[in-house]
């Protein structure tokens, strides 16, 4: 009897501790928990910060910078502290769309050179790429070095390729002008390319020899996803090569050139590096892009100012063309699906 008991008072305090344990700490499951899940939701954030803080630090402090100084009267004589620089409000922006003004009449036609020259060069850059792009969808023999061949243009260093153009477009001894005049008798003497009216299709040229492979290479990897059994039905049914083309490619390209537009105009009217390397700190009136000349307006007058000002107002511009677009893309692509 009393080992009994002695056994029933030992074993009790252990059974009810046992019990009376989870007691102890009843949120402590729910809390691990949400511990758990706060760590899987923030990792991708801190996964991110790098990045962002990269981002800011790259571009958007030098941006908010250039507002600043936008609206200050920022010359050589404030270089050392920009700071110190007059207050100028929008004196900046109403000379800069003054077309009334030299400042402004410049500045209009430059854009309206800009937006020519941005028309032109997506236009055959888009056309030129999706072309090649169907063409390599063939089976042939070559086909792989072909487009190897294809990207070196994208692949190459801007400077090192527009250098290269900028003596094949040489007057006296560019390979341009020896084929077309010493060689073929086009024309009845050797061309300015670099100078004068010529200087825009030196331009186009060199943008679009730049630009095209880009567009080949996503019009190309856009056609993996079109599954060959439709062509192979359309074939059945007596669609030919072209109707094909019509009815079948470029309607399922519709979303990848919807990106490849947008992609291929903020590059090609921001594009600063080859005018700049192709014709150096002055560009030729008729190739006066918007870039070149916001640069010549800041570093070569000195009036930092007026440049930031323009600068801005590209940044507006750009926004509100990506803005609409993709409205009008969005708009498109919900009544096709409906």
């Amino acid at each position: 009897m009393s080992a009994d008991t002695t056994m029933t008072t030992t074993a009790a305090p252990d059974h009810t501790g046992a019990r009376t344990a989870p007691k102890d700490n009843p949120g402590a499951a729910p809390r691990k928990r949400r511990s758990g899940r706060l760590r899987r939701i923030s990792l991708p954030y801190l996964l991110l910060l790098p990045a962002v803080l990269l981002e800011l630090l790259v571009h958007l402090v030098p941006m908010i910078i250039g507002i600043v100084v936008s609206f200050r009267e920022l010359t050589q004589f404030y270089l050392r502290d920009w700071t110190t620089a007059p207050w100028a409000g929008l004196d900046n922006y109403a000379l800069a769309v003054d077309f009334d003004a030299p400042v402004g009449q410049a500045l209009l036609k430059s854009f309206v050179t800009t937006c020519i020259f941005t028309v032109a060069s997506v236009a055959l850059c888009w056309f030129i790429g999706t072309a090649a792009a169907i063409f390599m969808q063939e089976n042939f023999r070559g086909r792989g070095f072909l487009r190897t061949l294809f990207l070196v243009p994208y692949a190459l260093p801007v400077y090192a390729a527009v250098i290269t153009w900028a003596f094949m477009f040489q007057r006296d001894n560019g390979l341009v002008n020896h084929v077309i005049h010493d060689q073929l008798g086009l024309t009845d003497s050797p061309p300015f390319w670099l100078i004068g009216e010529n200087s825009f299709i030196t331009l186009l040229v060199v943008a679009v020899w730049k630009g095209w492979p880009f567009a080949f290479l996503i019009m190309m990897a856009g056609l993996q996803n079109i599954p060959r059994e439709i062509y192979e039905a359309a074939a059945l049914d007596g669609a030919g090569v072209w109707q094909q083309i019509r009815r079948i490619t470029l309607p399922s390209l519709r979303p990848v050139n919807q990106v490849l537009v947008l992609v291929l105009f903020l590059w090609t009217f921001n594009d600063f590096n080859t005018p700049f390397v192709l014709f150096g700190k002055s560009a030729p009136e008729s190739a006066d892009l918007i870039s070149i000349h916001i640069y010549q307006s800041s570093f070569q007058t000195w009036n930092f100012g007026t440049g930031s000002a323009m600068s801005v107002l590209l940044l507006l511009f750009l926004l509100v063309v990506t803005g609409l677009y993709l409205l009008f893309t969005s708009r498109g692509r919900k009544a096709t699906d409906v």
